[in-house]
């Protein structure tokens, strides 16, 4: 019988295509892994990410000379964080279920406000990173990357009805084109390290309209850096005062880098993506706008591995966890937390997919061109 792919989709652009043909999918092959926001549905891929990050990727890393950059926002930096924190396979499997739990066990109220949600997210971070820091960003094999927007204009501070006409405002401008949303937000690149950050895509200057700040990941701004890379507007609060950093108020990194639209090919390596979804969104307001979607040289040399259309239906819900799911399950804490965790134990079956494509030369020709 033909191998096949039943739960992964996996598409690859034309530099990786080329690669994985003659070479088949290394993990001493990969310089970068990034990590879409997305919230609830970064859990998702629970076990994929165990089985890259515990197993994997290590089984490369004698073969390497610098760190696999991880670059994330939102969920995706605070997942990252947590295989950060591991030193070998069992400890950074360990941690990650330790995250996926904490972030699946939220419980709100249903009159909630963004007072409480943050004060609920910075005790989530601090539980599991607090006095890790420095550990977390000296990573031997692992170099941590985290994405945030600083207000610009309007949304330089946060003020009641401000915020939200400066959101609103930002939304038409981004409608009108995705550059437009420059004029109310910066980007901000947290990186752990001092040089090369990002596998040498976010230090060589300006890539596209926004402009960057650069600022070095310590342990002194650690947690309001992965706060602010979560801070979705008008539900959890802006952070203001984080050291090192420009002044100003910062927010969720995905409102500019949502699924990570990078110049990827300024690595000589190659880019795994393992995401939730079959597209890249370049940012969080263009999820309601059909024709924005990455395309081009940018995505070169990622694979991009996401969940196939025929898993999902396999789901209760025929998808994976999302936000709207604290309101579908608002009276029913334990149904939700049941369908999470049963998403997150079935992509074990996204792991074991993975592993056969990394042996199997049938599967590697069925990669299709992204």
């Amino acid at each position: 019988m033909t191998a096949a792919f039943k739960s992964l989709l996996v598409q690859a652009g034309p530099r990786a295509l080329k690669h994985l043909r003659e070479h088949g999918l290394r993990a001493q092959d990969v310089d970068i892994v990034p990590g879409a926001a997305g919230g609830p549905k970064g859990l998702g891929l629970a076990r994929l990410d165990e089985h890259i990050f515990a197993d994997w990727l290590p089984s490369g890393f004698a073969s390497r000379t610098r760190p696999v950059d991880l670059i994330g926002s939102s969920i995706g930096a605070w997942r990252f964080a947590a295989v950060c924190r591991g030193r070998h396979p069992d400890e950074t499997r360990a941690t990650l279920r330790a995250f996926a739990a904490a972030y699946s066990q939220q419980q709100y109220p249903r009159k909630v406000d963004a007072d409480f949600v943050t004060a609920y997210a910075r005790d989530l971070i601090d539980n599991l990173f607090k006095g890790r820091e420095a550990e977390l960003l000296s990573h031997p094999h692992y170099r941590l990357n985290v994405l945030v927007v600083r207000g610009k204009g309007i949304l330089r501070r946060e003020a009641r009805g401000r915020s939200h006409a400066g959101f609103m405002l930002a939304a038409l401008a981004n409608a009108v084109g995705r550059p437009q949303l420059r004029h109310f937000l910066d980007r901000t690149w947290f990186h752990a390290g001092t040089d090369d950050r990002g596998g040498g895509i976010g230090a060589q200057g300006g890539w596209d309209k926004f402009h960057t700040h650069h600022v070095a990941l310590t342990p002194d701004n650690f947690g309001d850096a992965l706060i602010a890379s979560g801070s979705i507007p008008l539900v959890l609060r802006g952070v203001t005062g984080i050291a090192g950093a420009p002044s100003g108020t910062y927010w969720d990194g995905g409102i500019i880098d949502y699924h990570l639209h990078l110049p990827y090919p300024r690595t000589p390596g190659l880019v795994l993506y393992p995401h939730f979804t079959h597209r890249i969104v370049p940012g969080w307001l263009d999820k309601a706008l059909p024709w924005r979607k990455a395309s081009g040289a940018w995505l070169d040399n990622v694979i991009l591995v996401s969940p196939s259309r025929e898993y999902l239906d396999r789901l209760p819900l025929k998808k994976l966890p999302d936000r709207n799911d604290f309101k579908r399950f608002v009276d029913d804490y334990e149904g939700r937390l049941k369908y999470w965790r049963f998403a997150m134990d079935e992509s074990e079956r996204l792991a074991e997919e993975f592993r056969a494509l990394c042996d199997s030369p049938e599967l590697i020709g069925q990669i299709r061109a992204l």
